[in-house]
């Protein structure tokens, strides 16, 4: 699991992955907590208006994913309301506003985290705000190639 989050956050994401797949009328999820991760990022994309405790959680912990993944501090990946993340290698931000921002609503950012939309399309459409020489994070993402779109 991301070494940036706490266990009261796996805890919570656990248990909203798990109240939702009971909502869809499937089994709780049994698998490593990174996996549990990619599980509550498809599981929120695969209802119209995915509950309020599953998308912040999914959000929170795909973001964790991703600062492991890409460690640094000289882009900021905004989503808000639910969290920001510092990532990539460079200048070190200390104060005030980054060098390079990335922001964009939990939506996107789950679509873009798991597979369903890429990043030149998100940036394109305006669905993602991205500044500064490090801004583009398409080499990152989607967080785990390969896997079926949710």
């Amino acid at each position: 699991m991301p070494s940036a989050l706490p266990p009261g956050a796996v805890r919570r994401l656990r248990a909203a992955l798990d109240e939702q797949l009971s909502a869809l009328g499937e089994p709780a999820f049994e698998g490593t907590d990174e996996e549990a991760v990619a599980a509550a990022v498809r599981a929120s994309l695969r209802t119209e208006e995915a509950p309020r405790p599953l998308l912040k959680a999914a959000v929170r912990c795909s973001l964790a994913v991703l600062a492991d993944r890409v460690p640094g501090h000289s882009l900021e990946v905004r989503v808000p309301p639910y969290g920001a993340v510092q990532v990539i290698e460079g200048p070190r931000h200390t104060r005030g506003t980054p060098p390079g921002v990335v922001e964009t609503d939990p939506l996107t950012w789950l679509r873009l985290a798991g597979g369903r939309t890429d990043w030149e399309s998100a940036v394109a459409g305006h669905r993602v705000r991205a500044s500064g020489v490090r801004s583009d994070l398409s080499e990152h993402l989607p967080l785990w190639p390969g896997e079926p779109p949710a």
